[in-house]
């Protein structure tokens, strides 16, 4: 009889889990100047439903299942955006703030067909968006933002354990990386001197909202590269609570947690270490690789349209000689 009542409790237990639902809400303002856009339209085509934003421009979508939704806003004067694929877990909001760019014609009616790939129409051939579902798709990528890349057409890679980009022919050294629009020197371990690749990367794809790939006609402001511009744009914090998430990859175990620190301010921090040096020693190879890495975000908001981000990468590389 007990082991019956054991098996009930955890038969419900598991049962409620999977019935858990979730939300998606944020903010709609305007991207130029961040004002806020009341009774925008938030439309989630899968449930063939939405919402419109209140009068400070927020908006919630309540009793979403687990899964993938394609979320698209439009209002009056502005230009419709879609946000494809976008990633439900149970228990946890989905915050997606959404930015809308004020349109300079009035056009008549369009009907929008909604594509599983981001595309931009200002460089559509030299511009690819990577949102974080393609990543975590991608085979072989092994959740490694530096392998998905040169997985992309018109780049091309060295030896299969290196991570450098070559594109256009040009010099793995060549590249630029920016971080929320902070440029960083390199996104892999084990790094050389001469280039910007390394057998692993150092970014958490858990970070990552979404990626833009230039190899060509580079904005205005990222004029000092010679090969290709990547931009890495982090998530938010969740705002209302504490989250966790464990990881365990093919060579590195990691956690990230994100969350409130008070009413203006939200955080994201993971850190991850690596296992592979006692996989290594298992089987008596001569050298026993380690990495660690951290990353950090806090956004502070000040008032309606300002705010301020602080953001960390760091990594600690080395390498042992098996005794």
């Amino acid at each position: 009889m007990k082991k019956l009542t054991y098996f009930l409790i955890s038969l419900t237990s598991i049962t409620n889990i999977l019935s858990q639902n979730s939300v998606i809400k944020g903010k709609v303002v305007d991207a130029t100047n961040n004002e806020t856009i009341p009774f925008a339209n938030v439309f989630v085509e899968q449930i063939n439903s939405g919402v419109a934003s209140d009068f400070d421009g927020f908006y919630e979508i309540e009793n979403l299942k687990p899964g993938l939704y394609t979320i698209k806003c439009s209002f009056v004067g502005y230009e419709p955006v879609v946000y494809a694929e976008v990633i439900v877990n149970p228990n946890k909001p989905t915050i997606l703030d959404i930015k809308l760019i004020e349109s300079s014609t009035s056009l008549d009616e369009v009907e929008i067909t909604a594509s599983p790939f981001q595309k931009s129409e200002e460089s559509p051939v030299s511009k690819r968006t990577i949102n974080a579902t393609e990543i975590y798709r991608n085979p072989g990528g092994n959740r490694d933002i530096s392998k998905v890349i040169t997985s992309l057409p018109g780049v091309a890679s060295t030896v299969s354990f290196r991570n450098d980009i070559i594109i256009r022919g040009g010099a793995p050294n060549e590249n630029r990386f920016y971080l929320d629009g902070i440029e960083i020197p390199n996104i892999n371990h084990f790094a050389t001197q001469g280039s910007s690749g390394g057998p692993v990367g150092m970014i958490n794809v858990n970070f990552i909202r979404e990626v833009d790939l230039y190899s060509g006609a580079f904005p205005s402001n990222r004029g000092n590269a010679l090969s290709s511009v990547l931009e890495f744009k982090q998530i938010d914090g969740n705002p209302d609570r504490i989250a966790k998430t464990l990881t365990v990859g093919s060579s590195d175990f990691g956690i990230t947690l994100d969350g409130p620190v008070n009413n203006k301010t939200t955080f994201v921090f993971s850190a991850r270490r690596s296992y592979l040096q006692l996989l290594f020693s298992a089987i008596g190879l001569p050298f026993l690789p380690t990495y660690n890495d951290f990353q950090f975000k806090t956004k502070t908001k000040i008032d309606d349209k300002n705010q301020i981000t602080f953001i960390g990468l760091g990594a600690i590389d080395d390498f042992v000689l098996n005794k």
